[in-house]
C-alpha cells in the first residue's frame, strides 16, 4: 500500500462495511480489521467482506480486539494517521445475558485501540458511541449536553466508559478523539438482531413480529448511507481542544426524527405487500420507549445532517433483503 490507510475496526460488521466502502470509493486505502465472531450469523459477514475484498486498496486483518499483542503489532506496523473505530459488542439483550462479552470487546479492546493510537502517532480517533447512553432520559431531544450518568444497561455502561476513556487519553496525551452517539442504524446489509431485519424476516416468513411496550415506541431511525457520509467529512474535522480543554468531540447522529414503531410496520407491511402478525408485549429490560436526536452542533461542523425519509429506506432495505435472501 503506497499511502498510509486508515484502520476500520468492524470492517464486516454493518457500519463498518458501508464507511469502509465509501471511503475506498473516495480514493483512500483502507485497513479492515474484524473478529468476524458469531454474535450473528457469520456468513453475513462474510458475504460484506467479500465485496470490500475485490477492491485493491483493501486489506483485510483478522483479529480480536482484546488481542494485546496482535493489536500492539497491528498498529506499529502501519501508524495509521486516522482511526475509525466501529468494533464493539452490539446489542442491549445481549449484555444481559452475556456479560463477558462486553468487558472483553468494549473496555479492553477499546483500550487497546487507544494505546494503539496513543503509541503511533494517530492523528484523529472517531469512535462509535450509541444513543443508549442517555438511558430513560425524559428531556427531548437528546443533547450532547445532557448528563449520561445513568445508563439502563451494561452496553450502555460500557459505552459511556469509552467515551470517559476516550477523553482521557484526549487530555493527557492530546490524541484527537471524536465520539459518535448512533441513533438506531438501519439499511440494506444490516444486522439481524435490530427491528427492521427482524420485522422484514417476520413478515415474509408470515410469522408474528414482537412490538414491546405493545408497540407504543418511538425511534430516531438513521440510514446507513447518512452514517457513512457523516464519518467521511468528520475525518478531516479534527478536535483541536486548547490549553483548558481536551482535543475531544461527541456527536449525536440520528434523524432528528423519531418515528412511531407502528408506523414503521405499517411501511414494511406496504413495501412486503404483506400484513404482519402482531404480538404485543411489555417492555424489555433495558429498553426505553423513545429516542431522539438533537443533531444542531453536527450541522454546524460539518454541514450535513443525517435526513433519509424511513419510507426510503426501508424502500432500499427491503430491496437489498428479497435480493440477498431470494425473499
Amino acid at each position: 500500500m503506497s499511502e498510509q490507510p486508515i484502520l476500520v475496526t468492524g470492517a464486516a460488521g454493518f457500519i463498518g462495511f458501508h464507511v469502509t466502502r465509501q471511503l475506498l470509493a473516495e480514493g483512500r486505502t483502507i485497513v479492515g480489521l474484524d473478529s468476524l465472531n458469531d454474535y450473528y450469523d457469520p456468513a453475513l459477514k462474510q458475504a460484506r467482506l467479500k465485496l470490500l475484498l475485490d477492491h485493491p486498496r483493501f486489506e483485510f486483518v483478522k483479529a480480536n480486539l482484546a488481542d494485546r499483542p496482535a493489536m500492539s503489532a497491528l498498529f506499529a506496523r502501519h501508524k495509521f494517521p486516522v482511526v475509525i473505530h466501529l468494533a464493539a459488542q452490539a446489542g442491549v439483550r445481549y449484555s444481559i445475558d452475556q456479560p463477558h462479552a462486553y468487558a472483553d470487546a468494549n473496555l479492553e479492546g477499546f483500550l487497546n485501540v487507544l494505546e494503539g493510537c496513543r503509541h503511533n502517532g494517530c492523528k484523529h480517533l472517531i469512535y462509535a458511541s450509541s444513543s443508549s447512553v442517555y438511558g430513560a432520559n425524559k428531556k427531548k431531544p437528546f443533547s450532547v449536553s445532557d448528563r449520561v450518568d445513568n445508563p439502563i444497561s451494561l452496553y450502555a455502561a460500557t459505552k459511556k466508559a469509552n467515551e470517559l476513556m476516550a477523553h482521557s487519553y484526549s487530555h493527557l496525551y492530546r490524541l484527537p478523539t471524536t465520539g459518535l452517539r448512533f441513533f438506531t442504524v438501519y439499511g440494506p446489509w444490516g444486522r439481524p438482531d435490530m427491528a427492521i431485519f427482524l420485522f422484514t424476516k417476520a413478515i415474509v416468513e408470515r410469522a408474528p413480529i414482537k412490538l414491546f411496550n405493545h408497540g407504543n415506541m418511538r425511534r430516531d431511525f438513521t440510514y446507513v448511507d447518512d452514517v457513512a457520509a457523516v464519518i467521511g467529512r468528520l475525518i478531516g474535522h479534527v478536535p483541536a481542544g486548547s490549553e483548558d480543554s481536551a482535543p475531544a468531540r461527541i456527536y449525536n447522529v440520528g434523524n432528528h426524527k423519531p418515528e412511531d414503531l407502528l408506523h414503521v410496520v405499517t411501511v414494511l407491511e406496504k413495501e412486503l405487500g404483506l400484513e404482519a402478525v402482531k404480538t404485543m408485549l411489555p417492555m424489555q429490560p433495558g429498553d426505553v420507549p423513545e429516542t431522539f436526536a438533537d443533531i444542531d452542533d453536527l450541522m454546524r461542523d460539518v454541514g450535513f445532517r443525517p435526513d433519509t425519509p424511513i419510507e426510503d429506506g426501508i424502500r432500499h432495505f427491503v430491496a437489498w433483503y428479497r435480493g440477498h435472501y431470494g425473499a
